[in-house]
């Protein structure tokens, strides 16, 4: 098993997340990102975490930047679980 240098916490994990939900732009760089959290993360820490979040289906990571993705909505996962149509 390798051994990451740069583990993330669960709490920096969250802030990560909750800064990419409540973003006004639709798409976001990494240094823009860096700017936004509310404490310094380690540039190594930080792709781990995107790495995970991408993998998560919680964001869509392209050439432009970042993009918040994941939805929460109850309704519209049982919809697309019996495949309605919107």
């Amino acid at each position: 098993m390798q051994m990451l240098e740069h583990s993330p916490t669960l709490n920096t994990v969250l802030m990560v997340e909750e800064v990419l939900k409540k973003m006004n732009e639709s798409v976001i760089t990494v240094a823009e990102l860096k700017r936004k959290l509310p404490k310094q993360v380690n540039h190594t820490t930080l792709m781990i975490i995107l790495e995970y979040l991408e993998k998560s289906n919680k964001i869509a990571v392209t050439l432009k930047g970042i993009t918040w993705i994941h939805n929460s909505n109850v309704n519209m996962g049982k919809m697309i679980a019996r495949g309605l149509e919107l």
